[in-house]
């Protein structure tokens, strides 16, 4: 069989020219490269702001104890309530003191006795003094009865150790407040057998003032230590948003930074108090500190969806003409959907609100309805 070579290659030179201008028509019925994007702008402009940082806290007392025993026995009163408010010296709780009141007497009459002896070798030693200034009696026998006094001393001095001792441990079997505050729920009932620094009686706390204890960036420390230093119990700087969204109405300050960075996530504690009259704040709450930031009064403000994120740096596609250029920026405080511009725009820019995610630098553009604040902002 013969092949014709030439009808062959005139072929597949044919199916060549077809399938090129097939493709060429293909690619006419997409978007070039080069087509305008289309997209919706915005005019930058101010609007009146008051800026805020957010931070999770924790609600702590300022001052809390834990009451423990320091004798061991039975608990045979308590003289308090749970949640109860108490004063400073208040009788809380009371362990059997049986003992330590028989103990206490004992000593008290050990203390009698050894003064009663002192007393007794006192006037021998003088008594025998006298007589050697009379060479009456042998130097010798003055010499025992002074030794016997100073021992005798001793002896009271020993006595009264054990009736302060004794004393201790009596008055450590009532506990009571060691400061104004209200007490939480007993963890013992009467009848439960204690033992000294270990078992837990109760936690007393005081609720007014209190605070509300926040983590933040070491890089933060400057500003805090600055607002420590500026602000007052009366400025509205630190505010507190409750977890259901409403807002505690007095305002504190701060009362500490802690001594020192945590080297493993570098963050810091930093305690705010506020007064607290009405209890509305309980320790171990949840709650949003709100610290008021430079964002105060006119700011300039754009969308949160005109902003893109690139290696942790913010940008916004700034229109030029029929195209654009990507503007790096520096963000400020949220305000609902929108954010505040530091530094990179200006009033009266214009920007891409939508449509960023199709845009590259240069990219030309075909601009929809343009966007601004609403009336009256």
């Amino acid at each position: 069989m013969k092949i014709n070579f030439y009808n062959l290659s005139a072929g597949i030179l044919s199916f060549s020219l077809l399938f090129g201008c097939g493709k060429k028509d293909a690619q006419q019925g997409q978007n070039p490269m080069n087509a305008p994007v289309p997209v919706n702008a915005y005019t930058v402009s101010e609007e009146n702001v008051v800026g805020v940082d957010t931070y999770p806290g924790t609600v702590v007392p300022l001052q809390e104890v834990e009451l423990r025993a320091q004798v061991s026995g039975y608990i045979t009163q308590i003289f308090v309530q749970d949640g109860q408010k108490v004063t400073k010296g208040q009788k809380l709780y009371e362990i059997d003191r049986t003992r330590y009141q028989a103990n206490y007497n004992q000593a008290q009459a050990t203390l009698r006795s050894a003064q009663a002896n002192l007393e007794k070798v006192r006037k021998d030693a003088e008594r025998y003094e006298n007589l050697a200034k009379q060479d009456a009696i042998a130097r010798q026998r003055v010499d025992y009865a002074l030794a016997d006094l100073q021992s005798a001393k001793a002896q009271v001095a020993s006595a009264q150790a054990g009736v302060s001792s004794a004393a201790n441990e009596l008055s450590y079997s009532v506990i009571t407040a060691p400061m104004s505050g209200t007490v939480g729920i007993s963890q013992v009932k009467v009848g439960a057998q204690v033992s000294p620094g270990t078992t837990l009686l109760n936690t007393i706390s005081a609720e007014d003032p209190i605070a509300v204890d926040i983590v933040i960036n070491e890089k933060e420390i400057p500003r805090f230590t600055k607002l420590q230093s500026q602000t007052s119990a009366a400025d509205s700087t630190f505010t507190i948003q409750f977890s259901e969204g409403s807002f505690y109405p007095l305002p504190g300050k701060i009362e500490a930074i802690d001594r020192a960075v945590n080297r493993q996530t570098g963050t810091i504690t930093v305690r705010i108090s506020f007064p607290n009259p009405n209890r509305a704040l309980i320790a171990g709450m949840s709650v949003v500190l709100r610290v008021r930031n430079a964002d105060i009064g006119k700011q300039l403000v754009i969308p949160h969806k005109a902003i893109t994120e690139q290696m942790g740096e913010y940008y916004a596609y700034k229109i030029q003409g029929d195209s654009v250029v990507q503007q790096k920026i520096g963000l400020g405080t949220k305000v609902q959907d929108k954010i505040v511009i530091r530094e990179g725009l200006k009033a009266g820019d214009n920007i891409v609100v939508e449509g960023t995610q199709k845009l590259r630098p240069n990219a030309k553009i075909s601009l929809g309805q343009p966007q601004g604040p609403p009336a009256g902002k």
